[in-house]
């Protein structure tokens, strides 16, 4: 499927989705917004893609939310800020979140506001050495949304969030690995081949067990001790069902690599 706003795309079991406005830096708009939850929804229930990709073409990852964008300067703008969140980012991040299997942001050039904060709601991040990521939104005097101000204090700490949201200073992508935002910075032309190879990794492991980690991870980020561990319990006697448990006796029984099918 080729339209103005994505490129989505199949290979095995990877599905990858490409934002296409290079010539805005991949900048999102409602449409494009719409647009992307109807493929992530696609791929997530789709049983033969493991894991997904999400990156941008041309020289950006995203540039965050167009502010061109007619919508946001009808009548009042708070109440068409929090329409386009509500009725548009949010269900893409909550589809993120919920999607039972991994999701991987490949960013180059620049990721920022909430182009950042949608990399950021990925399960890995991978950048080239050259991409930066950047909190934008104080220098529109706004503050940062699409989970920015959830993840971002989890990611690198408070004092350093606050930073980079009230400065609004570039972050390379180097610094963010080693700051333990994002999870690899690669050289420039080993970018792709990096991104394949995490793919191809988690498109041959147990696609379910990644997706109870998912849930745990998200719906424990509330909980006390004693309800984590009450949730794990639930989480793993769910996943000691699954075929891929199964497997994984098995071979290690018979001291062989697993073959997991997801299932």
């Amino acid at each position: 499927m080729t339209d103005p706003y994505l490129i989505l795309e199949r290979r095995d079991a990877v599905g990858k989705i490409t934002l296409n406005r290079p010539d805005r830096m991949n900048a999102i708009t409602r449409p494009l917004l719409q647009e992307l939850r109807a493929a992530l929804e696609e791929l997530g229930g789709d049983s033969g893609i493991r894991v997904v990709i999400l990156t941008g073409s041309g020289r950006a990852f995203c540039a965050g939310q167009d502010l061109s964008e007619a919508a946001l300067f009808q009548g009042d703008p708070g109440a068409a800020v929090a329409e386009s969140l509500d009725g548009y980012y949010h269900p893409v991040l909550m589809t993120i979140a919920e999607m039972q299997k991994p999701v991987i942001a490949q960013v180059q050039g620049i990721a920022a506001g909430a182009g950042c904060n949608l990399a950021l709601a990925c399960d890995f991040v991978l950048a080239a050495d050259s991409a930066s990521f950047l909190q934008a939104f104080t220098r529109i005097g706004l503050l940062p949304d699409c989970g920015g101000t959830w993840s971002l204090p989890r990611l690198v700490g408070t004092a350093r969030a606050k930073a980079m949201m009230m400065l609004a200073e570039e972050l390379p992508a180097r610094e963010a690995e080693a700051l333990g935002m994002i999870y690899r910075s690669l050289p420039d032309d080993q970018l792709d081949a990096g991104v394949a190879a995490l793919a191809q990794r988690l498109a041959e492991g147990p696609t379910g067990s990644y997706g109870l980690i998912k849930r745990a991870l998200k719906d424990g980020g509330a909980a006390g001790y004693e309800r984590q561990l009450d949730l794990e319990r639930d989480l793993q006697a769910e996943a000691a069902r699954s075929n891929d448990f199964k497997e994984g006796l098995t071979a290690f029984k018979e001291k062989r690599k697993p073959r997991f099918s997801g299932s």
